[in-house]
């Protein structure tokens, strides 16, 4: 099947989009609140801007109609749960560090736990936003060679 200049284009911004995602709201914009010390609750204006960003990856892929662009939306939705997988994963640690410390008399000694536990909790996304984005970065060369992964073939098979 040949795939026209402008379905390829088209289907590289699925991708692109994403790569743009990890660079603006996890690379630069998460270590940004880190350094201003807004705490906890400072980090979610990156998750929320990164979780915008996936739910219109998530609706643009459901609404085009060109099969080769809707099919590289999918799977660039798919790297997505994998992002999303680690931001549940490092909820859940910073829940558990949450919990511990409730309990805990000693202030100091339960900033301390929150801060080594948040260091922790980071490394589940931090991995998976490395992960994606070498993933990603295959897929541009999919999007190149006018190709989709078999997976997402027999997934979101070709219109008749």
């Amino acid at each position: 099947m040949e795939v026209s200049d402008s379905d390829k284009k088209a289907a590289r911004w699925a991708h692109d989009l994403f790569v743009l995602n990890i660079f603006f709201f996890h690379l630069l914009l998460t270590p940004a609140t880190i350094m201003l010390g807004v705490g906890l609750k400072g980090l979610l204006i990156p998750l929320v801007l990164s979780l915008s960003v996936i739910t219109y990856i998530y609706f643009r892929g459901r609404r085009e109609s060109r099969w080769f662009v809707a099919a590289h939306w999918r799977l660039s939705f798919k790297r997505c749960k994998l992002l999303l997988i680690g931001y549940a994963i490092t909820a859940a640690i910073l829940l558990l560090a949450e919990v511990l410390t409730m309990g805990m008399k000693d202030a100091h000694m339960a900033q301390i736990l929150v801060t080594v536990v948040t260091r922790i909790a980071i490394m589940p996304t931090l991995i998976l936003v490395m992960v994606t984005v070498v993933m990603e970065a295959s897929a541009t060369s999919l999007v190149s060679r006018g190709e989709v992964p078999e997976k997402i073939v027999k997934e979101f098979p070709p219109h008749s």
